[in-house]
């Protein structure tokens, strides 16, 4: 098992940034990817980005240019930069990580933190 636990969610004024960290814990050890998705109130989650062991990464179209994922695999956590923050960006940001075993891809999620842009 993996246990993810985000922090740094919160208020911030449209334009403003946030940071969001990830830190996984347990059974780390071949973990790939790992990422950050949202689910904003009364819609579908969706991918914000992702960063592979390798740093390999990958962005949703509504984030390129703004959010930077990073990774430190020493330290088994990943990271969000957000910049230029709107207010479509509000929602709670959930971390995943994925691990493939025996040809099976598990994904473990964290608790999510809010993330709310005021205009």
């Amino acid at each position: 098992q993996v246990q993810l636990v985000e922090s740094g969610g919160g208020l911030v004024q449209a334009g403003g940034s946030l940071r969001l960290s990830c830190a996984a814990s347990g059974s780390t050890s071949s973990i790939d990817a790992m990422g950050w998705y949202r689910r904003a109130t009364g819609k579908d989650r969706e991918l914000v980005a992702t960063i592979t062991y390798g740093a390999r990464t990958n962005y949703a179209d509504s984030v390129k240019g703004r959010f930077t994922i990073s990774r430190d695999n020493a330290a088994n956590m990943v990271y969000l930069q957000m910049n230029s923050l709107k207010p479509e960006d509000t929602a709670v940001y959930y971390c995943n990580a994925q691990k493939l075993l025996y040809a099976t891809m598990y994904n473990y999620w964290g608790q999510g933190t809010q993330v709310t842009v005021s205009s």
